[in-house]
C-alpha cells in the first residue's frame, strides 16, 4: 500500500517463500508473477530476473526479493537490474544476517525491508513485525496506514490552528499497532540476538560437517553474506519416504516451500506448474532439519544419526 501498487501494476517475487510474499499484491489487485530461484542459494535469481523483464510487457511497480532460511539475496545485482522499481526486502528469516559487510535489511540497495516476530522466527514477539525505510514519504504513509490513517501532525493536516485534543483521519488506514507488552519482548529479544545467531551458526556447522561426505546436498553460503540460519533446508533424495520416517520417529523436520504458484488458489487464477523449474526441482527434495536456539547437541546427535541412516 505504501509503495502504491495498485490494480494494472506488477509485482515480482520468489516462488520459494510463505504465500504472504506474493499475497500482498493480490491483495491490492495488482498482477503478480513469479522469478526463479538460484540453483545454490534458493534466492531470487538475478539472471532470471533479467530474463523475467526481457519478456513483460511492464516495468514492474515492485520486486520483492525474499532472502531464504535467512541467506541474503544479491541486492547489489538485484537493484542494479531493476532501477525503476520499488524493491522491498522480505527479511523474515534474516534478521541478523549480513550481506557484503551490513546488516540485511540496511536498505543500502532497497527501499523498504520487511521483518517478522512470529513465534517460530529468530526472534519474536508473539507475533507481528516491522518495517524499516529510509524515504520520509513511505514512512509517513506506514505511520498512517498503522493507525487507521490518523495523524495529529499539524504539518500533515487541513485544520492546523487546533487544540491538542484535535486529530485528523486524512486517509484510509488499519489497526496495525504492536502492543506495548509485544514491544517489550521484542526489546528483551534484541538483547539476545547475537547469543541466538552464534548458536543457529553452530549447529548449521555441526550439520554441514556431518553430511558433508553424504548424499545430501546441504545449504550453499554465499561469500558475500552471513546467514541467520533460520531454516536449515537440505536436498535428498526419496525425500517423502525420509521425511514420513523421521516424523515417525518423532523428528519433526519440515517443508520450506511448496512454489506459492502450485497452490491451489493460485492455480485457479491461471498458474501452471513449470514457471520456475528451478524452484520445483528444489521442492521435489526440499526437507528442512530442526534448527531452533534450545535444539540440545543430544538432540541434534539424534538427528544427525537418524538422517544417515535414512540416506544409506
Amino acid at each position: 500500500m505504501a509503495a502504491g501498487l495498485n490494480e494494472g501494476d506488477l509485482l515480482l517475487t520468489s516462488p520459494n517463500t510463505f504465500v504472504a510474499s506474493s499475497n500482498v499484491g493480490l491483495y491490492q489487485n495488482a498482477e503478480v508473477d513469479f522469478v526463479d530461484i538460484d540453483e545454490k542459494t534458493y534466492n531470487m535469481s538475478p539472471s532470471a530476473l533479467k530474463d523475467k523483464l526481457k519478456t513483460i510487457k511492464k516495468t514492474p511497480k515492485v520486486i520483492i526479493p525474499v532472502h531464504f532460511a535467512g541467506q541474503s539475496c544479491d541486492m547489489k545485482e538485484i537493484r542494479q537490474i531493476a532501477k525503476d522499481s520499488i524493491i522491498i526486502e522480505d527479511c523474515a528469516h534474516a534478521i541478523g544476517g549480513e550481506y557484503m559487510g551490513k546488516k540485511i535489511g540496511c536498505l543500502e540497495y532497497s527501499d523498504m525491508a520487511v521483518f517478522s516476530f512470529h513465534p517460530v522466527k529468530i526472534i519474536t514477539t508473539g507475533e507481528g513485525g516491522m518495517v524499516v525505510t529510509n524515504n520520509k514519504e513511505l514512512y509517513e504513509k506506514l505511520i498512517l496506514f498503522r493507525s487507521h490513517g490518523i495523524t495529529r501532525n499539524k504539518d500533515l493536516m487541513n485544520n492546523k490552528d487546533m487544540p491538542a485534543w484535535y486529530y485528523e483521519q486524512i486517509s484510509l488506514g488499519y489497526n496495525y499497532r504492536m502492543t506495548e507488552i509485544q514491544a517489550g519482548l521484542g526489546v528483551s529479544q534484541m538483547k539476545r540476538i547475537e547469543e541466538f545467531l552464534i548458536r543457529r551458526r553452530e549447529i548449521a556447522k555441526k550439520y554441514d560437517e556431518a553430511f558433508k561426505n553424504h548424499d545430501i546436498i546441504t545449504p550453499y553460503q554465499d561469500e558475500k553474506g552471513i546467514s541467520a540460519y533460520h531454516l536449515y533446508p537440505v536436498q535428498v533424495n526419496n525425500r517423502d519416504r525420509i521425511f514420513n520416517n523421521l516424523r515417525n520417529k518423532g523428528i519433526l523436520v519440515n517443508l520450506h516451500y511448496i512454489p506459492v504458484y502450485l497452490q491451489p488458489h493460485y492455480q485457479n487464477i491461471g498458474f501452471k506448474q513449470g514457471l520456475c523449474p528451478v524452484a520445483e526441482s528444489y521442492y521435489e527434495k526440499a526437507l528442512s532439519l530442526p534448527m531452533f536456539y534450545s535444539l540440545t547437541n543430544e538432540n541434534q546427535d539424534i538427528v544427525i544419526e537418524s538422517l544417515i541412516k535414512e540416506l544409506k
